[in-house]
């Protein structure tokens, strides 16, 4: 798509993987979302090469579908942006809940012009059982994430120009590309005169990765990428993101 010939305020991008479960219940709040706003959005839905019904389903609700055959977060995401075309584009999780206020605050702050792109704090879904460790965990992240402008993967929303000049997000990783995500475009705001911001609000997202696994057997999966960042770019090291009980 050439860079200022956009069709769509907002494209709603949702990476899929066997997400036939969450995703009725996330698309039709998303789609009350897209009801509610004047601007004029879209969703669209990456397949990345499921094995359930994700594609139907979500065709079902009416979002736009890209098949992406390579399993990897950040070849998801960047597949939605590519099929877009819309000035502003948000990536939503398909176990992830953004409110309304914080949907349109950061439509706001997008158009206002000082806003290159951004996220928010996160919690764990109400109901979900959580532990103090799991609580600990979350809180921790949201400091980090609030002091040094990390954007939580669940949730990131940026202009579509910005996105197209640092490249989208660095397929070199299969984790820890929203952080890089955000260093970037934190670098080009800076040039641009413009912020990189994490808003005061939150998401809801799902623990299931730690239902799944276990805390602790999750710590052990995260401790060769802890102690040797490159890993990050090997699918086998960042199993904990591309497995699930189902799958294996």
């Amino acid at each position: 798509m050439n860079k200022g010939h956009y069709h769509k305020d907002f494209s709603i991008i949702v990476p899929a993987y066997n997400e036939e479960t969450c995703l009725p219940e996330t698309l039709t709040h998303l789609n009350l979302i897209l009801k509610e706003v004047s601007q004029n959005g879209e969703i669209i839905v990456t397949d990345n090469n499921s094995t359930d019904r994700t594609g139907e389903i979500a065709k079902e609700y009416g979002a736009a579908v890209v098949f992406e055959g390579h399993r990897q977060i950040a070849r998801s995401r960047n597949a939605g942006a590519k099929i877009s075309s819309a000035k502003y584009l948000f990536f939503v999780d398909a176990d992830t809940f953004i409110s309304k206020k914080i949907f349109q605050t950061s439509l706001y702050l997008l158009e206002k012009g000082a806003v290159c792109g951004g996220g928010a704090l996160a919690r764990f879904a109400p109901g979900s059982n959580n532990d103090r460790l799991m609580e600990f965990l979350v809180t921790l992240w949201d400091s980090l994430s609030s002091t040094f402008k990390w954007a939580c993967g669940a949730y990131i929303f940026c202009r579509r120009d910005a996105f197209d000049d640092i490249g989208g997000f660095d397929e070199r990783f299969y984790a820890s590309e929203e952080i890089h995500f955000s260093r970037a475009l934190k670098k080009w705001g800076k040039k641009h005169k413009q912020q990189f911001v994490i808003l005061e609000q939150y998401i809801e997202t799902s623990p299931r990765k730690i239902q799944w696994f276990g805390m602790w057997n999750m710590l052990k999966m995260n401790l060769p990428v802890m102690l040797c960042p490159y890993l990050l770019r090997s699918r086998r090291f960042c199993r904990m993101w591309y497995t699930r009980p189902q799958s294996k």
